[in-house]
């Protein structure tokens, strides 16, 4: 058994927030019907090209578990193709520019008339207000939602993250948007339109931030590297380097070979439950009594001296090293991994967080597998489609077309076919 299956998705997205979204839909068991510009398709196809005459990876990596129609929505036959998909299916997924489904004559009311069952998610750049119209990347959603402003270092410029938070952070809360909607489908027996703001996500991601902002009018933040070095507060969420969000003093710390490895560090949290036993694993037992470091609130000046000191012992250390010494002291650590070392990683590759996929025109590639682990509901991750490579199978499977009228509309052109 797969989840949700039978649920029939009509996939009209593009680039990276709306595949990430359709493509957990379709791991989860639904039937994903990604709908292409005939002759061009996503456009992340052709770009970053590594292997020529092949899909990209950007293109592979977020289209698992679809099946590809080439369709023309704006020919005669095209909106007739699409109104009979329409009809068929129980999600339509978009993250086209405002007002693009408007103009193809699919409004929302249209839809509703066409299938009232159907559910309408969208994703957009902005919610309404002044900004609803505007163009939005991923970094341009990082900076918009508050995260960029509050990551980097305070001396340096704002900083945008590697993950991508703006577009497939979107992808995730619209896919938890879609199957509430279905769920509530089940008991109302009527569809709805779901939608994300890239801003809205990220700064739902952001949230601790935001909570920072709110307590700076009770005072300075006493946890913040800045506060132990007399540094005053502004008005606004300060960049924190790499402190720790949670409340628990923690820093990146070099490990043994960092001045060949960019990697060689490890991340280092000295919370209060653990005190004692960090100072018995760097060997300043006094500081477990000691005036000024006994009490966590008394530590709190006096962190750069200790992750000083802390650091002094993990440079004897490897990052792993650090791991297997701490763990068993319950001492919060972690090392910094690189893409190369996650990649090698076949306890990864066991869990199904790593996967490899076999494509007949770039051969076999590595992706992240589905996140998110069922006692009971299978997941497979199946390579992404050829462009047009399942037209045919969806008018005649999905549709019902046969005969002359399959004939007629892979004539009209409306569609592209493979073979």
């Amino acid at each position: 058994m797969k989840a949700l299956q039978g649920i029939k998705v009509l996939d009209f997205t593009h680039v990276q927030s709306g595949p990430t979204c359709t493509q957990l839909l379709g791991w989860f068991g639904a039937d994903v019907l990604k709908v292409e510009r005939p002759g061009v398709g996503d456009a992340t196809r052709q770009q970053l090209v590594d292997v020529p005459g092949a899909d990209s990876l950007y293109f592979t990596m977020l289209n698992h578990n679809k099946r590809s129609i080439e369709l023309n929505p704006k020919t005669e036959i095209g909106k007739k193709v699409l109104t009979r998909l329409v009809e068929e299916c129980d999600v339509l997924v978009e993250n086209f520019a405002p007002g693009a489904l408007d103009r193809m004559g699919f409004s929302w009311e249209r839809i509703q008339e066409i299938n009232p069952r159907m559910i309408l998610a969208s994703i957009k750049g902005f919610g309404p207000g002044k900004y609803q119209d505007c163009k939005v990347y991923e970094n341009v959603a990082q900076c918009a939602g508050g995260s960029a402003s509050t990551t980097g270092f305070r001396d340096g410029p704002p900083l945008v993250t590697g993950a991508q938070i703006g577009d497939s952070g979107t992808g995730l809360h619209l896919c938890l948007g879609i199957v509430t909607a279905l769920f509530q489908r089940e008991k109302s027996g009527r569809g709805q339109k779901v939608s994300t703001a890239m801003q809205d996500s990220v700064l739902n991601l952001a949230r601790v931030k935001l909570r920072d902002q709110q307590r700076l009018a009770a005072g300075p933040l006493t946890e913040y590297s800045q506060h132990g070095e007399g540094i005053p507060f502004g008005e606004a969420t300060p960049r924190a380097g790499n402190d720790s969000g949670g409340g628990q003093p923690g820093r990146i710390l070099k490990c043994k070979g960092w001045e060949q490895d960019p990697n060689a560090y490890t991340y280092f949290i000295i919370q209060a439950a653990i005190w004692d036993k960090v100072c018995d694993v760097i060997d300043e037992p006094d500081w477990k009594t000691a005036d000024g470091f006994a009490k966590p609130k008394d530590r709190l000046d006096k962190l750069n001296l200790i992750f000083e000191r802390i650091e002094k012992w993990t440079m004897t250390k490897t990052k792993f090293e650090v791991m297997d010494i701490c763990n068993p002291h319950d001492i919060p650590v972690g090392p910094i991994l690189s893409m190369k070392e996650i990649a090698e990683d076949e306890g990864l590759y066991a869990t199904g967080t790593l996967v490899r996929v076999p494509h007949p025109k770039r051969g076999e590639y590595i992706s992240v597998g589905c996140p998110i682990k069922f006692s009971d509901s299978q997941v497979d991750v199946e390579r992404s489609p050829l462009l047009g490579e399942h037209t045919r199978e969806i008018l005649t499977e999905v549709l019902g077309y046969s005969g002359a009228e399959l004939e007629e509309v892979i004539a009209s052109g409306a569609v592209g076919v493979v073979g």
